[in-house]
């Protein structure tokens, strides 16, 4: 019986190997591909060829992905897209993650007004849809790369503030932040060396996974002209620019459709991982 649980948890483990490996050669290759997209394409994408225009891909050596109705190069265009799109994922789900462990530690930690006014405000925000506030928001600020991930902050703080208060509320009156206090260790000191150590973990993977979803966030807004300006390559725009050409250039939209479903699976692959290693009570014995 022991072998069997070894053999489940030897097999087990190497599927979180593989996935693992799968997530950081995802995000890894394209993170390269966009970190290094001045040097592979000085032009940023923008360069027009009206002579080429719509060219298919695997045609052209010099167009391998084809080029969209400007006669711009697909594949320059997508590298390049990412960097917008990723710098919205990662700034927005950072910005969230600031905001939202700030108030999360003192409304659990304090409590009584604190607590009652932070989750008040975090259950209006959670009774809005989505798009209502996406809307209003552009609406009065106007859309734009910065303003998107403004929009993405405000909408994602209230999911660290409520992971991190309901930690805090079970670590708060443990025996160490007791001990703390006794020997008249700041409150300062302990919410920050004391409790936040003991949530960083659940931070981090919930912050992954919401990289993947701003990503996809970024684009749909984008998509929907309430995003990225339009006149910046991002990869909800060029699914915007190719929706009309879909039976005439699939490729158009296709290739940033596949580069933002690599780069969230890949993202959501390593959040996995995260969660499964960060959490001792999921680990299987080997």
């Amino acid at each position: 019986m022991s072998d069997g649980t070894i053999g489940k948890g030897g097999t087990l483990n190497r599927f979180k190997t593989l996935e693992f490996i799968l997530g950081v050669f995802l995000v890894g290759g394209i993170g390269l591909a966009v970190l290094f997209s001045g040097f592979l394409f000085p032009g940023g994408g923008s360069a027009v060829d009206l002579a080429a225009r719509l060219t298919p891909p695997f045609m052209s050596w010099a167009h391998p992905l084809g080029t969209d109705p400007l006669g711009r190069d697909v594949l320059a265009r997508v590298v390049v897209g990412g960097e917008i799109s990723l710098q919205v994922g990662l700034y927005s789900a950072a910005g969230a993650v600031v905001i939202g462990v700030l108030l999360g530690l003192v409304s659990g930690y304090y409590g009584g007004f604190w607590d009652i006014f932070v989750m008040r405000f975090a259950d209006v925000q959670l009774a809005l849809p989505f798009i209502l506030l996406a809307i209003t928001f552009i609406a009065i600020i106007g859309g734009s790369t910065t303003n998107t991930i403004l929009l993405l902050i405000v909408s994602q703080w209230v999911q660290y503030a409520r992971l991190v208060r309901g930690s805090v509320l079970s670590l708060r009156d443990r025996e160490f932040i007791q001990s703390a206090r006794a020997i008249g260790v700041r409150d300062h000191r302990i919410l920050f060396q004391h409790l936040l150590p003991n949530l960083i973990g659940p931070v981090i993977v919930l912050m992954t996974l919401n990289v993947a979803n701003n990503i996809l966030l970024e684009s749909s807004l984008t998509f929907l002209g309430m995003g990225v300006d339009p006149t910046i390559p991002s990869w909800g725009g060029m699914l915007a620019e190719g929706r009309t050409y879909l039976q005439t250039a699939w490729w158009v939209s296709v290739f940033p459709g596949l580069a933002i479903l690599l780069t969230v699976l890949g993202l959501n692959l390593l959040g996995d991982w995260l969660r499964d290693t960060l959490d001792p009570t999921g680990r299987t014995s080997r």
